[in-house]
This record gives structure tokens, sequence and C-alpha cells, in this order.
């Protein structure tokens, strides 16, 4: 029977992550908690040479699941495909269809085995099933493809601290301070120490008395 484990507050997974265009951003920009900001707003012109992935970027930066059509459009023409399964995948899993999700993700590793992204993402939902095994897998591989990121070594702590293994749990941890500031990475510890208590007491209640 599947463990279902219960985390202490705010300390769940951090969210799916966007491709956005492949350029130079700010540090502070690949960095930070917050996946999904607001974008700034912004006239929507289709006919100024875009291409069907960049449309699909703009409307999906703005919330508009409308996206789903143009990424589709993007696959179909073989532009940026991976990276448009990528962000289809996160717009079917919003939608609450896991196996379109997974396979969306799927489809992008297909086109490029070292998608970080497309493993960030699907380690995701993966977590999201409980199948921390491969969770793990995936959040390793994305963090070995993209180690600048660091939303990936927090949940790769997280995940690693449910499978028992506290020792590369604080590895990633740490890596994760080293990304993040002052203040986050010392949040994280915390969670970190509550889940690893809380998972303890979990573990010492099923065994019950000696």
């Amino acid at each position: 029977m599947a463990q279902i484990i219960k985390f202490p507050a705010q300390a769940s997974k951090l969210g799916f992550k966007r491709v956005k265009k492949r350029s130079a951003a700010p540090k502070e920009d690949q960095d930070q908690l917050d996946l999904f900001p607001t974008p700034r707003a912004q006239i929507l012109n289709f006919e100024s040479g875009l291409s069907f992935f960049e449309q699909a970027l703009l409307l999906d930066e703005r919330g508009d699941l409308n996206a789903a059509d143009l990424y589709q459009k993007a696959i179909e023409g073989e532009v940026c495909v991976a990276d448009a399964y990528c962000n289809l995948g996160i717009i079917e899993s919003k939608r609450g269809n896991s196996v379109k999700a997974f396979d969306c993700f799927s489809s992008s590793l297909k086109h490029d085995p070292r998608h970080a992204e497309a493993h960030y993402n699907l380690a995701n939902l993966y977590f999201e099933i409980n199948d921390f095994r491969l969770a793990q897998l995936h959040y390793e591989m994305a963090g070995q493809v993209d180690p600048g990121f660091a939303n990936t070594f927090f949940n790769l702590a997280l995940v690693q601290a449910i499978n028992n293994d506290f020792d590369a749990a604080l590895a990633a941890l740490k890596k994760y301070r080293e990304l993040v500031s002052e203040g986050e990475g010392r949040i994280a510890e915390e969670l970190f120490e509550n889940l690893r208590k809380s998972l303890a007491e979990a573990r010492a209640s099923r065994l019950g008395p000696g």
C-alpha cells in the first residue's frame, strides 16, 4: 500500500518550471521561488513574425490556457518541439489531465533526452503520485543538466528524505542553500528539519512499541 506523506506546513515541493525563451536571464530570475511571476501588461500582435512557440509563450505567461493550441501547432510545425511539449505538459497538469501531462513530458524527453525542465516537471508528477523513486531519478537528472536551478535541489532533498537517504538529502539541501538567498536557505533548512522529525514519528508509529 502506498505511503501517504503528510508534510509540515509549507514543506510541499516547489512547482513546475515553464520553458522560456532560450536567452540569458539574470541569475535572480532563474533561481527565484516564484515560477509563475505576473507578466507585464502587453498587447499581443500575432502578425509580428513570432513563431507558434513564441505566441504560445506570450499567452501562457498571461495564464491563458488557449496557449495549448499554439504549442500543439508548434509541435506540428516542428518548432521548438521539446520545449513546446514541456510547456504543454504543464497546462495539461493544470487541467487535471495527468496522463496527458506524463505523455507530454515523456515526448519532450524523446526529442531531447537532456531537457532539464522536462525532467524536473516529470519528477514533480511522479512526486504527486507518491512514486518517490522515479521522482528522485528525474530530479537528479534535472540537476545534472541544469545545476543552477535551485528548486530542483529543494525537491530532491524532500524525496531523498522520504526515501530515508538523509545524507544525500542534506547534500542536496546544501546545494539549494548555495543557490538562494540566506533567508530562503534558512527557511528551507527549518522546513527540512520539521519533515525529518515528521517522517521519524511516522515510522515509529508504524513500528509501534518495541
